[in-house]
């Protein structure tokens, strides 16, 4: 009798062992009682189910960062371009997760490439280019919407990498060439008109005062006299400049 109830213990202790779950922080268990989903989803520590009867799918609930491949895509405006992102989504219903869909990670993923080429494919080349932030959005739309009734949540969208044809570089980068000219021949436009209203008011001064240019003559022959090895020679009429000065400054007097 002694030897039928070890073996009994015995046959307990391995159904036990066969029964017994570890669940990880960052996982949550699902479990199937003869096919069917059997009461909450169990949480995170040491589970016990019934061997043969029970069995349990393990879900990570950590953020999965999901790559989409580079594809060809022709925008709005007939250009063809290569695209690439990446998405960031995580369960938030496992049950859902496991029973709504065979395969969610594949799944996410051919909506995720459909839906950016989609979009990118509405836009034109200026708007894929500079309106970034706006296509990243309306990509998460369509995938929150999409992937809602599997229990994922998406939480970035976002397009990493756009490759132009060459012949559409060297254009683009001819453009911007012509722009940055433009600006230039502008701002040198700009000078120039600056400079000459200046020299206008100059000659009005001067018109007005003709012992300024007298003495401008004068402050320039002595910036040129600062020069050692340079030599000064003076016009006739600076002996006219001279006695100008004496009579403006005695009438000054």
């Amino acid at each position: 009798m002694s030897g039928l109830v070890i073996l009994l213990i015995v046959a307990a202790l391995i159904v036990i062992a066969y029964g017994v779950r570890v669940i990880n922080q960052y996982e949550r268990g699902v479990v199937f009682r003869l096919g069917k989903v059997r009461g909450e989803v169990k949480q995170p520590g040491l589970r016990l189910i019934i061997p043969i009867i029970d069995q349990m799918r393990k879900v990570s609930m950590q953020i999965v960062t999901l790559p989409v491949d580079s594809q060809k895509i022709i925008t709005k405006d007939n250009v063809s371009i290569d695209v690439s992102a990446v998405a960031y989504y995580q369960v938030t219903d496992p049950v859902k997760s496991v029973v709504e869909i065979q395969n969610v990670v594949a799944a996410t993923y051919q909506i995720a490439q459909t839906t950016v080429r989609n979009i990118v494919g509405q836009s034109s080349l200026d708007e894929v280019l500079s309106e970034t932030t706006a296509i990243n959005e309306k990509i998460k739309a369509v995938l929150e919407a999409a992937t809602e009734k599997w229990g994922i949540y998406v939480s970035t969208v976002e397009v990493k990498d756009i490759q132009l044809p060459d012949s559409m570089q060297r254009a683009m980068a001819k453009q911007a060439e012509a722009e940055r000219e433009k600006r230039a021949k502008v701002i040198a436009a700009e000078g120039e008109a600056l400079s000459a209203a200046k020299l206008a008011e100059a000659a009005d001064v001067i018109a007005a005062h003709p012992i300024a240019l007298q003495l401008r003559n004068l402050q320039v022959m002595s910036d040129i006299a600062v020069e050692k090895n340079s030599t000064i020679i003076f016009p006739s009429q600076f002996l006219d400049t001279i006695d100008s000065v004496k009579k403006f400054i005695a009438k000054e007097k």
